[in-house]
């Protein structure tokens, strides 16, 4: 039977947008198989890891009638970047094995059962749907993944906070060590408040995935899934069970000392001042006073950086640490052009906003130097 007979750029398309989840090595040797499903025209590729699940479809001709078998998703992917991107390839099932043919090169494969393919339990306690432009989720998401923690033990910290409240999307994440917030407007109000945390897995892949257009990604959130559905995919992942930090009271309120700056000399002031830090603790001092901040760093050769930025500011002199990494960090990856610093005194949290975006706000505690 013809499974499908397509160009080969097509076919990697669909293989390339459900492969991100898959190990090369896993436990249950079925996992590094994508589940092919055949009716008629059209053919479903699914993958999962047992925590996510990512399917999508597409249509790649072939034999009428109805087809399913799992075959190696790495190795069926790398087959096809080795092919020429033009070619027209034949996918042939036959005896437990699938072949693939295109031009006069011939790969045959083995498979495994379909019915041996561990489909995630979808659950039945989905909240209402709710959408947002494609873009903006992954704005959002860019502007607080870096502040995730890795192999935390506060296992509640991997991952980012998802918050559907009334008419705004809130998603947060932080390391103990920082934090990050940004939100965006809904289209339409969500009834009841939605809180799940998303895992870093799931984040990073969501990444990979969402487009920078205005095609709407739909949401829905159940006591321990999350949905998501867009550009002809289907992705489910099971979410991060804790209570997550009450970030409102980590936020600083009424800090009286506010730097204006322009972000991208900021950023590549830091970025310089950044090599001659130690390796162990990456700490900047910066030293605003009315009109100038100055940034410096040293390590234990002795060696030294000073760096000199003419800001907005009429405060008092203040003096303060930070790991330089952080700062680095939040500044990569944003884009607006002017950057606010609100900050108390040399022991208390800094406040990161950004006057053409108010829904994002940024919080780093201070180190000592």
């Amino acid at each position: 039977m013809i499974v499908l007979k397509a160009a080969q750029a097509k076919l990697l398309e669909a293989l390339q947008s459900v492969a991100g989840i898959v190990e090369r090595r896993h436990t249950l040797p079925i996992l590094a198989n994508v589940l092919l499903r055949k009716n008629g025209d059209s053919v479903e590729f699914t993958t999962s890891d047992l925590e996510i699940q990512v399917r999508t479809s597409a249509e790649l001709g072939g034999d009428a009638g109805e087809l399913r078998t799992t075959v190696g998703a790495r190795k069926l992917i790398d087959i096809l970047r080795a092919l020429p991107a033009d070619q027209v390839v034949t996918l042939t099932s036959a005896a437990n094995k699938l072949t693939l043919q295109g031009g006069k090169s011939r790969f045959t494969l083995q498979t495994l059962p379909a019915d041996d393919f561990p489909l995630v339990n979808e659950s039945v306690d989905f909240g209402p749907a709710f959408a947002v432009p494609q873009k903006t989720l992954r704005d959002l998401v860019n502007q607080v993944h870096f502040a995730m923690a890795v192999h935390d033990i506060r296992y509640y910290l991997n991952g980012i906070l998802f918050i559907a409240e009334g008419n705004t999307l809130t998603l947060v994440a932080t390391d103990g060590h920082r934090l990050a917030l940004a939100q965006s407007a809904l289209d339409a109000a969500v009834p009841t408040r939605q809180e799940v945390i998303l895992p870093r897995k799931t984040v990073l892949e969501l990444q990979r995935l969402l487009r920078d257009e205005d095609t709407p990604i739909e949401m829905r959130f159940a006591s321990n899934q999350a949905k998501f559905a867009f550009s002809g995919m289907e992705f489910v992942t099971k979410l991060v069970e804790g209570k997550f930090p009450d970030y409102n009271r980590v936020i600083p309120k009424n800090h009286k000392n506010i730097v204006s700056l322009g972000r991208a000399p900021l950023l590549a002031a830091l970025q310089r001042a950044a090599i001659l830090t130690s390796e162990k603790f990456k700490g900047v001092r910066m030293n605003v006073e009315p009109g100038v901040l100055r940034i410096s760093s040293n390590n234990a050769e002795q060696e030294e950086a000073k760096e000199e930025l003419e800001v907005d500011y009429d405060g008092d002199a203040i003096e303060i640490g930070f790991n330089v990494t952080y700062l680095i960090d939040a500044l990569s990856n944003i884009a607006q052009e002017t950057m606010r610093i609100e900050l108390q005194d040399s022991s208390a949290s800094a406040l990161f906003t950004l006057p053409e975006m108010p829904g994002f706000k940024y919080v780093v505690m201070p180190m000592r130097i």
